[in-house]
């Protein structure tokens, strides 16, 4: 692994007495030395980067505290992967060097297969942490849990409130799909409905997802990039002078999200943003953050590693023919998790970047749609991509 020690400053836990058998004791964090990594290990870092935050350009000062909180918790019985607490990202001179080093680093790990959890500043990161897999000759997909869709203009620097166009229009574009998971219909213009639409990305309402979880289960399991709005959080859960939004997740759901996101053998990166210094910190935020990444690495040690491909012996097979339509829609249910996927009919061809969409992960529900002979609007979408 290339060096990348170089980004990160150390952390000061002089005098700090962690709880035996707590994370902290058990944990490598950059003091002295910088942590050595391995292949399946999983690795934290904070970015006190807040230039691209729309409403304050002139933010100062850290917001680490979190990782006190999560240092004094202590891990599940069954957890046996390496956690590493790499430090804090040094920010750039301009925010451009800082999004070079955060893409450099997740390059790095997602290369080596460390699992990167970014904390940080602004959402804006989410495009460092996107730029990350440039390199790595792979479609992604990235899901987003936030109450807006932050599509911002191309012609426009990138902000924390407007990014994703910049992800969407980037080249060379490796970008297969994108999903909102918490929009707030009335934070979302029309025309950007209407957009996500034509483009068949999939926007699951805050009102859908507290009525029915399960709707959002396949979208975060198909996710290779993950990226969490804390502002998203409903204030009374997530106090913070800039979140005043009376709705949004409750804070276990947060931890639901972040469980379920780690259980996904296809998440490799996950990023947790708007952590955003302020003059009194509330202690039950940071308290939240601690506890969303610690249900994050309780799925990670918790993966079934039933993402069915090679040999399927261990899965149960459906096979749904639909009136006048020319292909079988074929379903897979896992025997060891009991998680569903349907197979979308694409060609694979020798070295197809989409050749790994080809298998998409949904819910019985899908199932039980297309033996009522109508065609499941995540499989359409799908499809219409792959064409």
């Amino acid at each position: 692994m290339n060096d990348i020690s170089i980004y990160f400053e150390p952390v000061s836990i002089e005098g700090v007495v962690f709880e035996e058998g707590s994370l902290g004791e058990s944990n490598s964090i950059y003091t002295n030395s910088f942590p050595e990594l391995k292949k399946g290990d999983i690795a934290f870092f904070y970015v006190p980067e807040y230039r691209g935050v729309i409403s304050e350009k002139e933010l100062k000062g850290k917001r680490d505290s979190f990782r006190y909180h999560f240092a004094n918790l202590y891990p599940s019985f069954n957890w046996k992967k390496n956690i590493a607490d790499l430090g804090n990202i040094k920010p750039g001179k301009t925010i451009e060097d800082t999004y070079f080093a955060v893409s450099n680093v997740v390059a790095e790990l997602v290369k080596h297969e460390v699992v990167p959890i970014i904390i940080g500043g602004g959402q804006d990161l989410t495009y460092a942490q996107f730029k990350g897999y440039e390199k790595l000759e792979q479609t992604v997909n990235l899901v987003s849990i936030d109450n807006q869709f932050d599509l911002g203009l191309p012609e426009k620097t990138i902000t924390s409130t407007g990014y994703l166009s910049h992800i969407i229009l980037h080249q060379p574009s490796f970008l297969f799909n994108y999903s909102n998971i918490g929009y707030q219909s009335y934070f979302i213009k029309p025309s950007e409905l209407e957009l996500f639409e034509s483009m068949y990305f999939d926007a699951c309402r805050l009102g859908a997802f507290n009525q029915d979880f399960k709707i959002a289960e396949p979208l975060i399991r198909n996710c290779d990039i993950l990226s969490f709005d804390l502002l998203a959080i409903r204030t009374s859960d997530f106090y913070s002078i800039w979140n005043n939004s009376p709705n949004g997740f409750y804070g276990e759901q947060a931890c639901q999200i972040a469980r379920y996101a780690g259980l996904s053998d296809k998440l490799t990166s996950f990023g947790l943003y708007n952590l955003l210094p302020e003059a009194n910190s509330h202690a039950s935020a940071d308290h939240l953050v601690a506890q969303i990444i610690w249900h994050l690495i309780e799925g990670i040690n918790n993966r079934k590693k039933d993402f069915p491909v090679g040999n399927k012996s261990g899965y149960s097979k459906y096979r749904v023919t639909i009136q006048e339509f020319k292909d079988e829609i074929v379903f897979y249910k896992s025997d060891r998790s009991e998680r569903w996927w349907m197979e979308v009919p694409y060609p694979p061809k020798s070295g197809s970047r989409f050749e790994r969409h080809h298998m998409v992960p949904c819910n019985y529900e899908d199932y039980i749609t297309a033996s009522q002979n109508e065609i499941p609007d995540l499989w359409w979408k799908t499809y219409q991509k792959l064409v």
